[in-house]
Formats: structure tokens, sequence, C-alpha cells
């Protein structure tokens, strides 16, 4: 069985008991580790009690594959269910699991964590298609997902979030759940006591960081840069960057370009258009943003944004490699911001 959008966070409060064995998987590293650690504490508050949670490894179950329905059925001296952890699982495990899963054993809380498995992997088709298994899917938070990420974790420091600092967090946060929480803790730290942060404490503590290698992928591929922005998103990928999130965050920045081009179309000059851009563009990037509204008029920004949203849609339902559509769509952009206007 597959869960999605609110049905996840209520199973993750309270998992089903039917479903003797849980898979969560994605993009998003820090999301999967976080689910991880709320499904096993719904059972046990000590994750590293050794008579409680047993934590397997691919390599220990092709060596001892008895060993996950030994691990489940065995009785913790203690007392109590117990947690079995399963570590980077992936496709080779499929055929264990299908076996388990014919004939579990013991009344053990399984739960699987996985990589970014594709929609071909026959261990995400297995834990959709059963019925005493699920599949929680761990996607970059982005949206309203976001939202409620950044101002609850401020609100358990006592601080809320002014509309363009939330803006700012929103921007340059997401992508990997951890680190959107450790970005966040450090803002807290470094606001040092409760109250309402400003947009200038949100540029100073988590713009430079969070998203640095996105920044520099949106301003190279505006400004015509094709080698920079590749190396950049080279980069990117050898960190694990998720080829949609890329996209998005370049979408990001072209719609900020557009409603700038927009404003300039309407007769406003360009430090006015650049102006009422909000949140606002940090100081040391405004010169080149300034430049970037000269260079993109509003059809040819517009065309950039269709190109985005298709290589987006191409990502998720062709087939095709997503890095590569990703990779296309940056050289585009970068070829149509050289052209002359």
């Amino acid at each position: 069985m597959k869960l999605s959008g609110a049905k996840i966070e209520a199973f993750l409060k309270a998992p089903d008991p039917r479903q003797r064995v849980i898979l969560v998987y994605g993009p998003d590293s820090g999301l999967v580790r976080e689910r991880v650690e709320r499904l096993a504490r719904t059972v046990l508050a000590d994750l590293k009690d050794p008579f409680r949670v047993a934590d397997l490894t691919p390599a220990a179950l092709k060596d001892d594959p008895a060993r996950l329905a030994d691990e489940c059925a065995a009785l913790a001296l203690t007392g109590g269910r117990r947690v079995v952890l399963v570590r980077d699982a992936g496709d080779a495990l499929s055929s264990l699991f299908q076996g388990f899963l014919t004939d579990p054993r013991g009344d053990a809380l399984v739960v699987a964590e996985g990589g970014d498995l594709g929609p071909r992997s026959s261990l995400r088709k297995l834990f959709e298609g059963a019925d005493n298994a699920v599949a929680l899917p761990c996607y970059g938070d982005e949206g309203g997902s976001l939202h409620q990420v950044i101002v609850d974790e401020l609100k358990s420091h006592g601080l809320t979030p002014e509309p363009d600092a939330l803006a700012h967090l929103m921007d340059h946060l997401g992508g990997d759940r951890r680190l959107t929480r450790a970005e966040l803790q450090k803002l807290a730290l470094y606001m040092g006591a409760p109250g309402r942060v400003r947009l200038e404490d949100a540029a100073a503590c988590v713009g430079d960081t969070a998203a640095l290698s996105l920044d520099d992928l949106a301003m190279s591929a505006a400004e015509g840069d094709h080698a920079t922005a590749q190396r950049v998103l080279d980069r990117l990928f050898r960190e694990g960057g998720n080829p949609v999130t890329v996209l998005r965050s370049l979408a990001r920045h072209f719609q900020r370009l557009h409603l700038a081009a927009g404003l300039v179309a309407q007769g406003k000059s360009v430090d006015q258009a650049l102006s009422a851009l909000k949140p606002p563009v940090i100081f040391k990037m405004a010169d080149r943003v300034r430049r970037q509204i000269g260079r993109w008029p509003v059809e040819r920004v517009g065309r950039a944004l269709e190109l985005l949203i298709e290589a987006e849609a191409d990502c998720k339902s062709t087939g095709m490699p997503a890095e590569e559509l990703c990779s296309r769509a940056v050289m585009q952009l970068a070829r149509a911001a050289g052209r002359p206007k």
C-alpha cells in the first residue's frame, strides 16, 4: 500500500499494526531518516536499546537471509515489542521481503530505510502492492509543507518570522529535511532569544550557506555563463541534489525576473523593478540581478519558464534520465541569455 499527503502524517503518529513492514524512501534523505526514527519511537523511546532494536544492513541479510525473520520473532529480554531497522534497502532485498510478507513472524515493527527508488523499483512495487506492507515516499519540502516546517521549528525556539524573512527562508531551504532543521536551529542560536526574525537576520544566517549552490546555478544560467552553471550543476548532483528540486529553484528565480520584466514593460525603470521584488534582492547580488533584468524581456523570460515547466514534467513522466533533462534545460537557459534582445 502506498500512502501520500495527510495520510502519511496520520500513519506516522499511529502506525497500523496490520502493516508488518514499512518502506520509507525518497530523494530527501533527511526526511527519510526523520520518519524512520518517528516510526521507531512509536514503539520505544530509546533507539539504542540493544535488547529491543535490531539494526540490519543488506550485507548482513545477504550472509544470513533468515536473520530478518529471526529478529522479528525474537523476544526482548527486557520485555516489550521490538523494532527491526533495515538500512540502505534496495531492489536486492525484494525477494527477501517478499518471502517475509508471505509468512511474517513475530510482532516486531520492521522499518526499511531506502534511497531514491524510482517507479520501476521492484522493492517499491512490492510494498505498494502488498496488503500487509506500506510505502512512504519522502520528497523535498516545498510550498505548504516547507512553510509548516519553518514555522514550527522556529516556534519551538520562541521565534516568529516576519513575512519577508519567511519568504527568504522558503526560497533558501527545502530539499533535505535535516539540513533545513539544522539551518533553522543555527538561526535560532544566532537570534539568541525569543522574538521576531527579520529579513536581515534570515539573510545573514541562512542565505550564504543553505542554498549557495542553487543561487550560483540560477545566477550563472540567467547570465548566460553555461560553463559555470554546468560546474555548479555537476556539484549539486554529486552531493545528491534532486533534478526536480533544482528545476523548481531555477523557476523561482526566473519568476522574479518575469515580474521585474513586466514592470519594465509597463514603464518602470530597472531600479524601480528591482526594488519591487519581494523578498528584496540581497544587496551583494543586486548589480547582477539588475543586469539580468535588462537581459530578459517579458517574452524571453516567459519562454524560459515554459521550458522549466516542461523539463520538470519530462523528469516525472518520460522515464528519461532526470539529470540529463535538467542539464539540457540549464544549457538552453544559458544560450537564451546570450542571445541579443
